[in-house]
């Protein structure tokens, strides 16, 4: 082994040859590792960050993409001053300004990301309240675009915000379309309890209830995700009848009951005119 370096977060760390990962220094040496292109290694940090959804150190993220350290030192250096990738002042490392800028101009691209961010901006004036607009990654729900309401009331999940599916409304509608063994199977592996603890862990009825709530177009969840919040969403479906994204209104719990079919026709609707106008519904 060669002499120790020092990682940026203070800590030493043995150096790793080439052709020897953190995963195989700590037992699994007998393997020679695959040879993975600079592209496919840079991706695979970015990918780590994104996942993890926090800043990490050099030798904690090779460690995790299972690669030489030299080799993620220097891919990391270069990012860094690419803009891909920025040096926190703990010396951690974390996405860089110049992937915002890809992603703003990938969204400007996107037909359904313009319309639907008209109809939430359209949608959050007539309901003067918070209103999000929903995808699906993976195990997870995640914010695309979200409108501020007029009131001081605060939304802890803002764009780029990813929850497990179980926790949201939108989070059962996106998987509403499946097959009900396909939900059952994705429950089990995903559902996850919230810090409230009133979501629903259940894979049965979690897929018992995001069916009926794909069915009814319509999905009403109260304090499951954060305490004293309320959403109410809205499936947006293509051609094939599939949930792409939602659109939801989110509000103090104890206002969306008061005024529940109110908020419930609005946020349905959208939905709708979102459909309509990408052309997935004829009426």
């Amino acid at each position: 082994m060669a002499s120790e370096v020092r990682e940026l977060d203070g800590n030493t760390s043995p150096a790793i040859s080439e052709d020897e990962s953190p995963a195989e220094e700590a037992g699994t040496k007998g393997s020679r590792r695959a040879r993975v292109s600079g592209i496919d290694r840079a991706l695979q940090v970015i990918d780590h960050l994104y996942e993890t959804g926090s800043p990490a150190g050099v030798y904690a993220i090779a460690k995790a993409v299972k690669a030489p350290l030299s080799t993620v030192y220097v891919i990391v250096d270069d990012l860094v001053e690419k803009n891909m990738l920025t040096r926190q002042s703990d010396g951690s490392i974390w996405l860089g300004s110049r992937l915002y800028h890809y992603g703003l101009a990938y969204a400007r691209s996107l037909d359904f990301m313009s319309v639907a961010t008209h109809e939430m901006h359209d949608l959050c004036r007539q309901a003067g309240e918070t209103v999000q607009v929903c995808g699906r990654d993976g195990d997870y729900m995640l914010v695309l675009a979200m409108a501020d309401g007029p009131s001081h009331f605060q939304v802890a999940s803002r764009v780029g915000t990813r929850v497990p599916l179980n926790w949201t409304a939108s989070g059962r509608l996106l998987v509403g379309h499946l097959q009900e063994d396909e939900r059952v199977e994705l429950f089990k592996r995903c559902a996850r309890s919230s810090p409230t603890g009133r979501a629903e862990i259940d894979p049965a009825t979690l897929s018992q209830s995001a069916g009926k709530a794909f069915e009814a177009r319509l999905s009403i969840q109260a304090g499951e995700s954060d305490y004293a919040v309320a959403c109410i969403a809205s499936p947006i479906c293509d051609r094939e009848g599939q949930c792409v994204a939602t659109i939801s209104i989110v509000l103090p719990e104890q206002k969306a009951f008061s005024d529940e079919s109110h908020y419930t026709d609005q946020v349905r609707s959208s939905a709708e005119r979102i459909e309509k106008l990408m052309g997935w519904r004829s009426r």
